[in-house]
């Protein structure tokens, strides 16, 4: 199979989770790496959704990247046929912290900054999924899932609750070391 789309990460920070328990689809996902290679480019990059009130549109939402012809690749060439293939390239800062038991991110993205910190990572495991609708690619790479996770958004504490499988048939919190999504 010839493979046309690609990228690859490494060093990502990844949280899907929602707000109240009645809440049926996620509110929040801070889905990012220190460095994302594509065919056009490399740079730090990833998709941020927030929603804080679900009944309202999202407050932000949008793929980020430091290098807009990076977060442009993303929409079409990967998530071609989900909600997010049209979502927006928005300008971010991206940080990365990993370490063998916890990681976090802070981005700043739209007047907004998103921190996530997950901690007690199991050790991670090798993971190979094939295309479903919410994330129509084969994805390969290293996982360890958090026991507990953490957001703050503008500097407060937000109440969150860990969903048990995310958009992308995989854990909702989670350190990636490195990966690949293709189509």
């Amino acid at each position: 199979m010839a493979v046309t789309n690609w990228m690859s990460w490494e060093g990502g920070v990844d949280l899907i989770a929602v707000t109240a328990p009645d809440v049926a689809m996620p509110n929040v996902i801070v889905h990012v790496a220190r460095m994302v290679h594509t065919p056009v480019g490399s740079a730090p990059s990833g998709i941020v959704f927030w929603q804080p009130d679900p009944s309202l549109p999202p407050a932000v939402c949008g793929f980020v990247s430091t290098d807009p012809k990076v977060g442009a690749y993303f929409g079409p060439q990967i998530f071609a046929g989900t909600p997010f293939e049209g979502a927006p390239v928005l300008d971010a800062k991206i940080e990365i912290v990993s370490g063998p038991d916890a990681c976090s991110a802070r981005v700043e993205v739209a007047g907004h900054v998103f921190e996530t910190s997950l901690t007690g990572l199991a050790p991670a495991e090798l993971i190979q999924r094939a295309p479903i609708a919410t994330a129509p690619f084969t994805q390969q790479g290293l996982e360890a899932p958090a026991a507990t996770a953490t957001l703050k958004v503008n500097g407060q504490p937000v109440e969150i609750i860990i969903p048990p499988v995310g958009i992308t048939g995989g854990p909702c919190a989670v350190s990636a070391p490195c990966g690949l999504y293709a189509r």
